[in-house]
């Protein structure tokens, strides 16, 4: 089983991306947020273990502004990318928004909300510990 893979941002320096296929839809993910700075970028394989997706992204802005300016952009970037119409849930609050894109499920959540909910904790199977959501 593959352990779910975790970003921690490091001062002046891009993270490394877990591994995904170049050109496919969890790898622009990936980029996007860390284009868009978003936080704890956690990335949970559901393929062989759920039918709602192939990937689980979790990730945190600093603010519910943040969030919803990411949500927005990286909806935008996977229709403009030709991966389809991208379902957003959460938006007008922006505590937690939900980007449904098909074979990737990202949560973007404000660090509080990431942690009481915990959804790493919940969908990580036993497969690795993760690390700590919420923190910067």
């Amino acid at each position: 089983m593959t352990p779910a893979h975790t970003i921690t941002p490091l001062a002046g320096a891009s993270p490394p991306l877990p591994e995904s296929v170049p050109g496919s839809l969890h790898a622009l993910v990936l980029e996007q947020l860390d284009e868009d700075q978003a936080l704890d970028i956690v990335s949970v394989p559901l393929e062989g273990k759920s039918s709602i997706a192939d990937h689980m992204v979790i990730a945190s802005g600093r603010s519910t502004r943040q969030v919803a300016s990411i949500a927005q952009k990286l909806a935008e970037k996977i229709k403009q990318a030709g991966f389809g119409h991208v379902r957003l849930e959460g938006l007008p609050a922006a505590d937690w928004v939900l980007v449904d894109a098909g074979d990737v499920v990202v949560h973007l959540f404000r660090p509080e909300v990431r942690s009481f909910y915990n959804l790493e904790r919940m969908w990580s199977f036993g497969d690795a510990p993760v690390a700590g959501a919420g923190t910067a």
